[in-house]
């Protein structure tokens, strides 16, 4: 039954919204509206129609709609034509297609792979910096 949920695909309507966390056991098409956070273990696909602001992590990921958010993906991240990125991704392998837009910073191939700790560490980072703050403040 585990590779039953594996190679399901949760979809996300062109109709729908969702606020909060998603996740997906398999792999996920978000046709619809997101926002929020992504989680899947398997692929997430962004259709032309789809409009996220959320963070993604999942094995690929495919952006063909608008996505305002960072996507941390084990595997490929791609941006198809009419696509549109505003984040950061992580992946081992990126791919920008003719007419995507992307604004960010990526991280690639090892770096990626050491890249995932750190990119669990800016919350921590920032809590860091709030009580810095406080001292400055006084």
């Amino acid at each position: 039954m585990p590779e039953t949920s594996a190679s399901e695909v949760t979809v996300v309507g062109q109709g729908a919204r969702i606020e909060g966390t998603l996740v997906s056991a398999g792999s996920l098409r978000i046709d619809g509206q997101v926002k929020g956070k992504v989680t899947a273990e398997g692929d997430v696909g962004l259709s032309a129609q789809s409009r996220v602001e959320a963070d993604i992590t999942a094995q690929n990921v495919t952006v063909g709609g608008q996505l305002r958010g960072n996507i941390v993906a084990k595997g490929k991240a791609e941006l198809v034509r009419g696509g549109r990125v505003e984040g950061n991704i992580t992946a081992r392998t990126l791919v920008i297609a003719e007419g995507a837009l992307f604004s960010g910073q990526s991280i690639m191939g090892e770096a990626a792979q050491q890249a995932k700790p750190a990119s669990a560490s800016p919350p921590k980072a920032e809590q860091a910096s709030e009580p810095a703050a406080e001292p400055a403040r006084a």
